[in-house]
């Protein structure tokens, strides 16, 4: 019997209504047995409804994407397009639709919000203080994943567990109670160099931004190159503390930026 059909068969089945806590456990357990397309396999047997995949087009993104569409698994590929990405995020974007011949759905900001913001605190407010930072990304972010998520009841992502500090001790999956999701990280436990060779192997499109040194890529005027011996994320938001480096969307990495906390930031600078 195969190492899949094992893992399927500890996991209860939809009908049995399982603790979310308790069937994100299991799904953690069983994954170290298997590769990148069976782990997501897995999720899309196992957790029922629509699941939605989050990618910015970062090389593990790039990787998860590839498996999805190669085994046409019923997964939803999404990104949160905050308006200010780089040219070669949007060039990858567009090359791998062409490649796999399907759509990736952009959710963009509200305008509305952005234009407020911008007006009140300038438009590289972001540099100005952590706080104002906190409130972009969750303008440009957070409410569009919020809408992204919308109906879904599994969410997967692309975090791999040795890019930063924050995110060593998150596990292959999650209770996301912000909103109301399992959430998985089918590569948490992978290398940059596993990522990297699971794309070369696989002829899959990749931002051509990560052969100029940047190893993370976020929103273009966040992010810059990563210099030898830098940690992998150093060339995000490098004006700031390392510990401080996550936006609000990988909550399990930063309970710190929880909603609520997020928002009541926000309100300041809204007032």
């Amino acid at each position: 019997m195969s190492a899949q059909s094992n893992v399927l068969r500890a996991v209860p089945s939809p009908a049995g209504v399982p603790d979310l806590s308790e069937l994100a456990a299991r799904l953690s357990t069983g994954f170290a047995l298997l590769g990148l397309p069976d782990r997501l396999r897995v999720i899309r047997d196992t957790i029922p409804g629509r699941i939605a995949f989050t990618t910015s087009f970062g090389i593990e993104d790039q990787a998860i994407t590839h498996a999805i569409f190669d085994t046409a698994l019923a997964v939803d590929v999404v990104t949160l397009d905050t308006g200010r990405l780089f040219p070669e995020t949007y060039d990858v974007w567009a090359q791998t639709e062409q490649r796999y011949r399907r759509r990736i759905r952009g959710f963009s900001p509200s305008q509305e919000r952005v234009e407020g913001f911008v007006a009140r605190e300038g438009i590289n407010a972001f540099r100005a203080s952590v706080e104002a930072r906190h409130a972009c990304c969750h303008i440009r972010k957070v409410e569009p994943l919020r809408r992204a998520l919308t109906g879904a009841a599994g969410w997967i992502a692309g975090l791999r567990g040795d890019q930063s500090g924050n995110r060593a001790a998150m596990r292959y999956a999650v209770v996301d109670a912000a909103h109301g999701v399992i959430k998985v990280n089918p590569l948490i436990d992978w290398t940059r160099e596993r990522v990297v060779d699971y794309v070369r192997a696989n002829d899959i499109p990749y931002n051509a931004l990560h052969d100029r040194g940047f190893l993370s890529i976020g929103c273009a005027p966040c992010t810059r190159a990563v210099a030898p011996g830098e940690p992998e994320r150093a060339g995000r938001w490098w004006w700031e503390q390392e510990d401080k480096k996550e936006c609000g969307l990988h909550l399990d990495a930063a309970p710190d930026l929880a909603p609520q906390r997020t928002e009541r930031a926000l309100a300041d600078h809204d007032a």
